[in-house]
């Protein structure tokens, strides 16, 4: 009787090794994010470039920010050009910058998505639920 109960605890004991160690249940969900800019026509007829991101599958998202990574360098919270925030989105795989996306509102009230600059390195950061992922991205200036 012995015997089974310390040769059960060691299978026990083996099984929460190999869990721990060589499956991914505990690790983080990284959410793998691509992006693509395209010329496109902004408020009054100016060439802007539209920038759209893709994600590895579709998520609920629950906090979606773009900061400038200058900004991040000097200051941990930076003030951020674009937050959305949610309980849960809609389940997406891709958005645009500055879109409003379904069950999505901004982090500030009445807040609009700041205009990004050419030239100008910015991280773009993701969560759904306990899945997150980073995307650092500049944008190109449009061509007239």
């Amino acid at each position: 009787m012995k015997k089974n109960l310390i040769l059960i605890a060691g299978v026990l004991l083996l099984a929460t090794v190999y869990v721990i160690f060589f499956t991914d249940w505990f690790k983080p969900k990284i959410i793998q994010i691509s992006h693509t800019a395209r010329p496109g026509v902004g408020r009054g007829g100016d060439a802007v470039p539209m920038l759209a991101f893709g994600l590895d599958n579709e998520y609920e998202l629950t906090d979606i920010k773009v900061v400038r990574v200058s900004d991040l360098q000097a200051d941990k919270d930076p003030q951020p050009l674009w937050h959305l925030v949610s309980e849960g989105s809609d389940f997406i795989n891709h958005f645009r910058y500055g879109e409003n996306i379904a069950g999505m509102d901004p982090a500030v009230d009445g807040s609009k998505p700041g205009a990004l600059e050419p030239g100008v390195t910015y991280r773009l950061f993701v969560v759904a639920g306990k899945a997150h992922g980073q995307h650092d991205f500049q944008v190109k200036s449009a061509a007239k």
